[in-house]
């Protein structure tokens, strides 16, 4: 993840770089920065015995997919939009998924130089003024959630700033009649996933399109935080490696 962000600082701090965006069949952006930090990240997990599934890469077919138990599932830059707006708010997203089920996240935010790890029997972390350098340097690390110093008794509601739909506002105003006080935080990419992991949001609704790789790392995470990411129903928890890799709508809290 570090030598991925390392990738697209350089791309991203080069005052005379043409991020080469093009357009995905999607109508999506891609940049180099996508494809080097997809490069970057597949060179290193190539080494251990588990197929990748990467948004940058092939997509292999359901047929020979459903036989992995065990993968990685990686967006090598998330927040593409964020990162063309030059406003930080982009993620380098890696996990790894057994049995349908993320059991390791980490998240690296490359302009703040934060990165976010998880596992499901070790616990959350956040490690700040991290870099890619030899012997790094993990001791400002601390246990996530974080211990929170809220102002009042606010309900923090966390949604996307580039992908914020009717659904999501309609259900950010049922939230006003069960909470007197709601402020809504707008950010990009899975930063907002890490918000609620960390405590510094209280649920994150997505009611508009994802993709598995989006979520995959953020769901560990969360998970290991002691949270979830539930369908809308809230109850049912997302799950990955489908036929259908886009998601369902969904709540993280």
């Amino acid at each position: 993840a570090l030598k991925a962000g390392e990738k697209i600082l350089s791309i991203y701090e080069d005052p005379k770089s043409d991020f080469e965006i093009e357009r995905k069949a999607d109508n999506s952006p891609l940049t180099i920065a996508d494809r080097k930090a997809h490069e970057a990240i597949v060179a290193i997990l190539n080494e251990t015995p588990f197929p990748v599934l990467s948004e940058e890469g092939k997509h292999m077919d359901y047929a020979v997919r459903r036989g992995w138990d065990t993968l990685w599932i990686v967006d090598p830059l998330d927040g593409t939009k964020e990162f063309i707006k030059r406003n930080g708010e982009f993620t380098v997203n890696i996990a790894l998924v057994q049995n349908a089920v993320p059991v390791m996240g980490v998240i690296y935010v490359p302009v703040k130089k934060e990165l976010y790890y998880g596992t499901l029997k070790g616990g959350a972390y956040k490690v700040t003024d991290i870099a890619f350098t030899p012997g790094m340097d993990f001791d400002k690390m601390e246990k996530v959630p974080l211990p929170q110093e809220r102002q009042g008794n606010a309900f923090i509601v966390v949604a996307s700033r580039s992908h914020m739909s009717p659904e999501t506002e309609n259900y950010i105003d049922c939230l006003k009649t069960s909470h007197s006080h709601v402020e809504l935080t707008s950010v990009g990419s899975s930063i907002k996933i890490c918000l609620v992991a960390e405590g510094s949001a209280d649920v994150y609704p997505r009611f508009a399109p994802t993709m598995e790789w989006d979520t995959a790392a953020g769901h560990a995470i969360a998970k290991a935080a002691g949270k979830e990411m539930y369908h809308e129903d809230g109850q049912t928890p997302l799950t990955y490696n489908k036929e259908n890799l886009l998601n369902p709508w969904f709540i993280v809290k």
